[in-house]
This record gives structure tokens, C-alpha cells and sequence, in this order.
């Protein structure tokens, strides 16, 4: 299953050539802690022979010092680079590892199991086309298994691998895959996963992984290897129409004024009649310019800069469309699939910052509609969000927002949730759909902001007039 070629020694452009026309496939691993995600990743990397000879030799002299498995080399220390992660044998942070094999290239994303930090596992997910979900096949489906295959199903991914490790523990009983199986699919019936696939494994001693095991003769599947190089992802984006939202105006001299950013989706020509929005105004591109030369086409993924024939006002976080497409949504209001990342809780009616599609406008959380149970999956009313919660929201803007439907498209229907004093990144959302804002709501909204804006103005007086008494702040306010 590795990647060998003859074409390496003899001709290496025509290598690189080659590689750099292979598909992509990026992938998560994740589940609860302990169940053996990095020796997953460790396992598939030294099985199909895609470790170099000097980082074995680390990882064999590491394996003396931090050994977790009771083995002669513990494979998880390939992605397991912290010292805390090796000391304690467990994953802190997301860690990306990038091999290939004859068919196509491979981003793995080996994310943490901790509940403290689901919100690492999320922006690990974030990017990818498929999920490998394991289970510890002593314990069966876990809390963080449920919340991480909710999150999978928020984040758009259509293909999840769930893998039952450790079933050489078990002495490979097809009585314990077929429970495991039937528990899992019985919670994803209600996620949006479209295709579920179940493979028994042991991560540390190797079987199913890259090779099939003679200890599960009643499995007929594929191996873990066999899954992730040929699972079918050219049809999962269902958003085919131009996107670019605009990053940068590039104004280098009198005679050139470009619009860079990097194609969310579709395609451009120069020719083709567009549409800047929100202001709707109309023109037609004039060149397709990337750093080598003028392009005759530009395709998702690609960072470019379109030139028009027409003087028309677009500045950074506007979004240019092609005419003759499907428009995206303009609207000021939205309702959305929150994850909550920050340890100060969600207060609705607060000011926080939001960046949607390359576009930073300023916005509050109006109500929250509901609050999901992910063990469950039922909706409870809540009044606030805590770290690592997740909740259907309703969100209002000081200005109109360019967007599709996450479901859509992934670049053009996620935003991130910034705390306006920390600066830091206190949520990530994915948008379901516009919603209008009436009179009686946006009173309402108001009452929460001016009270949102009252907590947190008591907070930042407290802790540096220390000497003033409360009810001094509260005449303030009335």
C-alpha cells in the first residue's frame, strides 16, 4: 500500500508531477481517551512503510522512556510530540501527520479525547472529508464517542469509519463487533452521516489496519488502509456555484486594481459576467491573475486575483459571484449550530466579534432556541452556554453578512465567534439558514445587549476602581 516508485531515483519531476495530481483525502481520528487513536496513527504509518529510518530509531529510543503499551515501540510517540502527551500517554493537542500511497495524498488529523478539549477536536474536523471514530471494543460507545460523531454530522462530514479497537483483548469476538455496531448505529440514526462503515482492530498489534487479519475470519470488509484509499469524495460538496470572498484589495499602481482570495468553490473565466455583493453591483472579469501568470480558468482552492473591466467599489469582506449562478444569501440575522469553545460562558446579548467568509462585522446572540443533549440528542432550553456545549442560536449582525448554508458550502456557511476583550476565538458556528428580525424581538435583543453590556461593565469597574460600592455603578444604568 505504499508509495514506492522507480519514478523517485530515475526522474523526480516527473514524480513530483505525479504526486501533485493525486487526490487529497483529509481525516480525523478521534473518540475517548485511551482508545488508542495515535497508535491507530502510528500503526498505519509504520505498516505501509512510511517512516524514515532515524525516526524509528527516536521512536525506539523515546519507546525506553515513555513506553505506554508494554511493547518494544510505542508507535503512538510518531504524533504524540508534547512532552505532557508522552509523559502521560494521551493527546493534548491536534497533531497533523501527511503520507500518500499509489493513489492518492493524506492529511490525518490525530485530535484529543479529553472532554476539556472537544473544542480542539472541532477545529480539527473542521477541514475534513472523513472521520475514523474509535471505540474501545472493552467499553463499547462512550459519552466523547457520541459527542464527537454529533459534531462529525454538525461539521458536515458524509463518511465516518468507526474503528472497534482492541479486539485483540477480546480474543477477536464477533459477538462484541456486532453489539458495538448495533449500539452506534442505533444513536447515528438521527446525525447526518450518509456513510457508516465498521472495521474490528487492534491499533498496536496491527490487524485490519493495512493488512487483513487472519484472527477475524468472519470479517469480510475492507481493511482500515483499503477504506481510506478508496472511499469516494468528489461528490460530497454540494455547492458547485462561484464563490470568492474577497481578502484583499491589491492596488500596486494607477493602472491595476485586483480583488485576491481563494475560491470557496465553482469556477472563473475571465469573461464571465459577476455580481460583488452585498452591493449587487455588476461586471465582468477582465483576467483570472495568479503569481506564475493569467489563468483560463480558476477552481476551488486556488488563491487568485480578478481584474474587471468596470471601476466598481468591492472591499475586503464582500463576496464576487458569478451572474448566471445560484446567489448566495444577504441578510443581517441567521440561525446557527453553535459549539461553544471559551471558558467564560455564552452571554446572549452581548457584543462579540464574528468573522464569516473573510468578513469581520460585530454581532450578538439574540436567543438561544435550544440547547442539544449530545448523549441524547434532545434540545433543552438554556440561558447560557457553557465550554464544550453546543445549541441552535440565533444571531444578529450590525451589518448584512454573505452566506450560504454550511450544508452548502463549508467555507461560505462557517464562522468563528471572537471575544472583543480577550481577543481570543470563543466559538464556531455553522449557519443553517437567515431568519428575520421583527420589532418585538429586536426590543427584546436590546434589553439582553444593555444588560450583557451592564455585567460586563460592572466587572471591568470592580476590578479596577475596586473602592466604588455597586450601587455608585448602578446609578449608571438607572
Amino acid at each position: 500500500m505504499a508509495h514506492q516508485s522507480d519514478l523517485i531515483a530515475s526522474d523526480i519531476l516527473a514524480y513530483l508531477k505525479q504526486h501533485e495530481n493525486k487526490d487529497l483525502l483529509r481525516f480525523i481520528t478521534c473518540g475517548n481517551v485511551d482508545d488508542g487513536k495515535s497508535t491507530l496513527i502510528g500503526r498505519l504509518l509504520h505498516d505501509s512503510k512510511l517512516i524514515f529510518e532515524d525516526q524509528l530509531a527516536a521512536i525506539q529510543r523515546d519507546s525506553k522512556k515513555y513506553n505506554t503499551t508494554d511493547e518494544e515501540i510505542d508507535l503512538a510517540l510518531l504524533v504524540d510530540g508534547l512532552q505532557a502527551e508522552r509523559e502521560q500517554g494521551i493527546t493534548i493537542d491536534v497533531a497533523y501527520r501527511y503520507f500518500s500511497t499509489d493513489r492518492r495524498k493524506f492529511i490525518i488529523a490525530d485530535c484529543p479525547g479529553h472532554e476539556q478539549y472537544t473544542r480542539n477536536m472541532a477545529t480539527g474536523a473542521s477541514t475534513c472529508n472523513l472521520a475514523v471514530i474509535l471505540i474501545d471494543a472493552r467499553y463499547g460507545v462512550q459519552t466523547q464517542t457520541r459527542r464527537h460523531s454529533y459534531i462529525v454530522s454538525l461539521l458536515g462530514i458524509k463518511h465516518v469509519v468507526v474503528a472497534i479497537n482492541k479486539m485483540d483483548l477480546l480474543d477477536f469476538d464477533e459477538a462484541v463487533f456486532n453489539r458495538i455496531r448495533d449500539e452506534y448505529l442505533a444513536f447515528a440514526a438521527n446525525l447526518d452521516i450518509a456513510d457508516i462503515r465498521f472495521v474490528p482492530i487492534s491499533a498496536l498489534r496491527g490487524d485490519n489496519v493495512v493488512t487483513a487479519s487472519e484472527r477475524t475470519p468472519w470479517y469480510d470488509g475492507q481493511t482500515l488502509m483499503g477504506i481510506l484509499d478508496s472511499v469516494e469524495i468528489d461528490h460530497d460538496v454540494a455547492q458547485n456555484a462561484f464563490r470568492l470572498p474577497v481578502q484583499y484589495v491589491n492596488r500596486p499602481n494607477l493602472d491595476f486594481r485586483g480583488f485576491c482570495g481563494t475560491v470557496a468553490s465553482g469556477e472563473i473565466r475571465p469573461g464571465d459576467r459577476i455580481v460583488a455583493l452585498p452591493s449587487g453591483k455588476q461586471s465582468t472579469v477582465e483576467h483570472v491573475v495568479v503569481y506564475e501568470g493569467n489563468l483560463d480558468v480558476a477552481r476551488s482552492g486556488q488563491a487568485i486575483t480578478l481584474t474587471l473591466a468596470d471601476e466598481i467599489d468591492i472591499s475586503r469582506g464582500d463576496m464576487i459571484v458569478r451572474a448566471d449562478e445560484t446567489a448566495p444569501t444577504v441578510s443581517q440575522a441567521i440561525e446557527a449550530h453553535l459549539v461553544w469553545m471559551d471558558e467564560n460562558p455564552l452571554v446572549v446579548g452581548k457584543d462579540y466579534g464574528f468573522k464569516l467568509a473573510g468578513k469581520n462585522v460585530t454581532g450578538r446572540v439574540e436567543r438561544i432556541v435550544h440547547r442539544v443533549d449530545v448523549n441524547t440528542l434532545d434540545a433543552f432550553e438554556a440561558e447560557k452556554l457553557q465550554l464544550n456545549e453546543i445549541a441552535l442560536v440565533r444571531i444578529v449582525f450590525t451589518a448584512p453578512v454573505v452566506f450560504d448554508a454550511y450544508k452548502d458550502c463549508r467555507a461560505t456557511g462557517s464562522f468563528i465567534v471572537i471575544d472583543r476583550l480577550s481577543n481570543g476565538t470563543a466559538g464556531a458556528g455553522m449557519i443553517r439558514s437567515a431568519v428575520a428580525v421583527d420589532s418585538a424581538s429586536q426590543d427584546q435583543s436590546d434589553l439582553a445587549r444593555l444588560r450583557a453590556f451592564e455585567i460586563e461593565f460592572n466587572a471591568l469597574v470592580r476590578k479596577h476602581f475596586p473602592h466604588w460600592e455597586a450601587k455608585d455603578v448602578s446609578k449608571l444604568f438607572g
